[in-house]
């Protein structure tokens, strides 16, 4: 297993603590270019790592690939010990090639092609979700011994992306159905999974889910089954300043509720929580626009187009309901004006905020967004010709020599002072 894997990782060590915006002030100063780009605190994401184990310790969890696929965060993860969550051949293959065990990779896509399930069957990767008699069909042509897990759906009243639309079979209607049609196939059955939604904000939620599942497992043990895994999906908020601690008491109360037994193994597929607060995209004004009033020739409302919109980065505003919030570096003040923000493409979808008051913006000031880890770097395109934003990433020396105990180079590294950063820092670029 390679924590860095080509010549392209570079990763800022730093002694003590990151401190994101002394970094971005300096990296504005010093960067021969006004694209956008983004900084990456891993030692967020093993903060994450270490608090999902003190307040949940019977789940474990298996990283949501989707949300953020960078190599970093992958391995970073795989290093800690987590497991993930993989709802393609593509994403099961960038696990593997880490060195990440096919035991620790759950193939939850409940509706998978053929092809990606002959690679799963060939690559050892036995647990999956389904929830139709289509996919057990499916699943008993190409993937005969598979591990299957039963998705149920239960969905919260509030999230930024509901899924129960697209996926999950109804816990009383249809499962048991489900779960017996998967027993006349002579598929095995192992357990249940639920995703009560992304970005979910009604925690009660899980436990009226987990109660669900409990009713399915002592139903399949009619059948002859013995479930033993339970996957709460995810789900879980990773903002600045949110807080995984009321959802950790509602599951721990339902799994002390309903399952007692430590057998069960529990798992979970969270993704934003991990990733959404470790990386913070600082964006550059291109263009300017002043829209006055006809009438009294006063200042109606500024216009400002950033470097990167909702065709990069910002897709997360049609995806995954992003509400972006910028904050300004330079200390502007004076007169607040009613202003739009927008994408740098020519499609009018482009708007990244229709109408926020600000002080005024000059052409090459840079406007910093917060929490935009999740559901932004996979999505991306080029469109337009413009540039996608470039990842610059910091670690504490302590955090990085407890990764590099965990998951040992196995090639050599080279520490290098960064021509771009400030001279504190080094960079450790590995061939």
């Amino acid at each position: 297993m390679k924590f860095l894997e080509n010549e392209s990782d570079k990763i800022e060590i730093v002694e003590g603590q990151v401190d994101v915006p002394a970094i971005i002030d300096s990296m504005v100063e010093q960067l021969p270019t006004d694209n956008p780009f983004y900084v990456m605190d891993i030692g967020d994401i093993v903060r994450k790592h270490q608090q999902w184990i003190e307040k949940m310790p019977r789940v474990v969890p298996h990283y949501a690939v989707k949300c953020n696929d960078t190599d970093l965060v992958c391995a970073t993860l795989a290093a800690l010990g987590a497991s993930f969550d993989c709802a393609s051949k593509g994403e099961i293959a960038k696990i593997l090639s880490l060195g990440v065990a096919p035991e620790r990779i759950i193939f939850a896509n409940p509706m998978k092609p053929a092809s990606h399930l002959r690679y799963a069957n060939s690559n050892a990767v036995k647990t999956m979700t389904y929830d139709s008699d289509t996919e057990l069909h499916k699943i008993k042509q190409y993937c005969p011994d598979a591990k299957l897990v039963i998705r149920i759906r239960c969905e919260a009243e509030k999230a930024q992306c509901p899924l129960g639309k697209k996926f999950g079979c109804d816990p009383v209607e249809e499962a048991p159905r489900l779960i017996k049609i998967a027993r006349s196939l002579g598929l095995e059955v192992v357990g249940v999974s639920f995703h009560v939604g992304s970005g979910c904000a009604d925690f009660p939620i899980y436990y009226k889910a987990i109660s669900y599942a409990r009713d399915l497992f002592d139903y399949a043990a009619q059948l002859g089954y013995n479930f033993n895994l339970l996957d709460i999906g995810g789900g879980f908020p990773g903002d600045t300043g949110t807080s995984i601690d009321e959802v950790a008491m509602i599951v721990n109360t339902a799994l002390d509720t309903f399952f007692p037994d430590k057998s069960v193994r529990v798992i979970s597929e969270p993704g934003r929580y991990y990733v959404s607060s470790a990386f913070t995209l600082v964006t550059n004004v291109q263009s300017k626009r002043v829209c006055l009033n006809a009438k009294t020739g006063t200042i109606d409302r500024m216009m400002y187009y950033l470097n990167d919109g909702v065709y990069a980065s910002f897709n997360s505003i049609l995806y995954d309901h992003q509400v972006p919030r910028p904050k300004l570096i330079g200390g502007q003040s004076g007169k607040q004006y009613k202003t739009t923000l927008w994408g740098p493409t020519c499609d009018a979808l482009d708007q990244l905020i229709e109408t926020i008051v600000m002080p005024e913006l000059q052409i090459d000031d840079w406007v910093v967004f917060e929490n935009m880890g999740a559901y932004t770097i996979p999505v991306a395109s080029p469109f337009n010709g413009f540039e996608l934003p470039k990842v610059y990433c910091y670690i504490s020396r302590k955090h990085w020599e407890m990764l590099e105990t965990l998951f040992p180079l196995q090639n050599e590294c080279a520490l290098i002072t960064g021509s771009n950063m400030p001279n504190s820092y080094e960079t450790v670029a590995c061939a």
